[in-house]
């Protein structure tokens, strides 16, 4: 049994922050948690001194590409190198992920199932895995990967990750079924082109009719698995939230449809804007996604505020991989940086998140019966949150009360 005292205790319901805190773990779940003078400390309970951090439930990243390192078509293709040693760097990024606070992440493809394998029996470190495997789209749009020349790519790089192309209603459902039996926690689908999409693929195009989404979204949620969709504009954004998806991914257009966002609120559907991928599309050398992502921006931020404003759950997620692998805690800056108060950028990486993923009876909050999935931090992010991307701030990191890091 350990007892974590003398932090600042920031518990990702959006309360205030508690001063001098105090959480007790026994095993891998949390007794209890509060003030210092409020908890008992139980009699031969490890003490672990906190005074100056800041004590916050493990990090979220609801939309990754752990196994992604870039744009180009050798590497979508996984051309550019062995399979090993892309596996041994997949490998890396998820230590890494892990070892800077981030307990759980949704991967949104890309991911092999194996990862998660690993990871649970212990064979490598990573954080808690939420896994879609592969996105699944209509011929011609992004899961559809098509050289300049017109050569398909038919397959995924692992024969894990089944090829994600779909068409019609009974298309779609199959394939639902198909990536659930391939091991798949989450179902990701894109219903338009994105920023770093090919020329002639665009954010207004609308990919998937009312009926097909309608299938797709039944066919997971029959199977008990969310929904994720990649939607960011135009017809294409209106039919994924009609239809009932779980989380709009990148809607950087939200505000174009006053309707849009009610919509959500009333749905309950998590709103997951990615800022920081945009961060890197704006400075893209393809002159393409340069003008796509300085078009957006001002959408983009405007759509945040008024999910926010309407009651709908804004969560934090990268959409990290196509630029390699920037410490996940970006989003929490660009959160802030856009007008988001850092105590709810928080949570919008814990207690939010959690609920977005399903699992906010497990994590999430640091609260008697959640795991014990914590991460101390020299300092405090409220004032500072970039904090959250320096290894040297990150002292310790608990995932289900192992310590998986520990700089103090």
């Amino acid at each position: 049994m350990k007892v974590l005292l003398g932090a600042k205790l920031v518990d990702g319901t959006g309360a205030p922050p508690v001063p001098d805190g105090a959480v007790v773990v026994d095993g891998e779940r949390i007794q209890a948690a509060g003030t210092r003078s409020k908890v008992k400390v139980p009699d031969g309970a490890e003490v672990v001194n906190l005074s100056g951090m800041t004590l916050l439930p493990g990090l979220i990243d609801c939309h990754d590409h752990l196994a992604s390192r870039g744009y180009s078509m050798a590497a979508a293709w996984g051309l550019d190198e062995p399979a090993t040693l892309r596996a041994l760097r997949t490998a890396a990024v998820l230590k890494q992920t892990l070892e800077m606070g981030y307990t759980a992440v949704r991967d949104a493809s890309g991911l092999d199932i194996g990862f998660k394998k690993a990871v649970d029996e212990g064979l490598i470190p990573g954080p808690r895995l939420v896994v879609s495997l592969g996105l699944i789209s209509a011929t011609g749009c992004i899961a559809d990967r098509v050289t300049g020349s017109g050569h398909v790519f038919s397959h995924s790089e692992s024969i894990s990750i089944p090829s994600g192309v779909a068409d019609g209603v009974d298309g779609v459902r199959a394939k639902v079924r198909e990536m659930v039996r391939a091991g798949a926690d989450v179902i990701k689908c894109a219903t338009t082109g994105g920023a770093s999409s090919r020329p002639g693929i665009n954010v207004r195009d609308s990919w998937y009719r009312l009926d097909e989404m309608q299938a797709l979204v039944e066919e997971a949620h029959a199977l008990g698995r969310k929904v994720m969709c990649h939607a960011l504009a135009g017809a294409g954004l209106r039919i994924a939230i009609e239809a009932g998806v779980d989380s709009i991914d990148h809607g950087s257009h939200l505000d174009e449809d006053p309707e849009l966002i009610p919509m959500m609120a009333k749905k309950g559907i998590f709103y997951v804007p990615t800022l920081t991928v945009y961060v890197f599309h704006r400075q893209s050398k393809a002159r393409h996604v340069q003008v796509r992502a300085l078009e957006l921006q001002p959408h983009h931020v405007k759509s945040v505020h008024q999910a926010l404003a309407a009651g709908v759950k804004v969560v934090a997620g990268t959409d990290a991989g196509g630029h390699d692998h920037p410490y996940n805690a970006q989003e929490l800056q660009c959160m802030v940086e856009v007008g988001v108060p850092p105590l709810q950028a928080i949570q919008t990486a814990t207690g939010w998140a959690a609920e977005c993923l399903g699992m906010q009876d497990q994590i999430g909050t640091i609260q008697p019966g959640k795991l014990a999935d914590l991460v101390a931090v020299d300092g405090d992010p409220l004032k500072d949150i970039t904090l959250l991307q320096d290894p040297r701030r990150i002292k310790l990191v608990m995932k289900g009360g192992q310590v998986c890091a520990d700089r103090r």
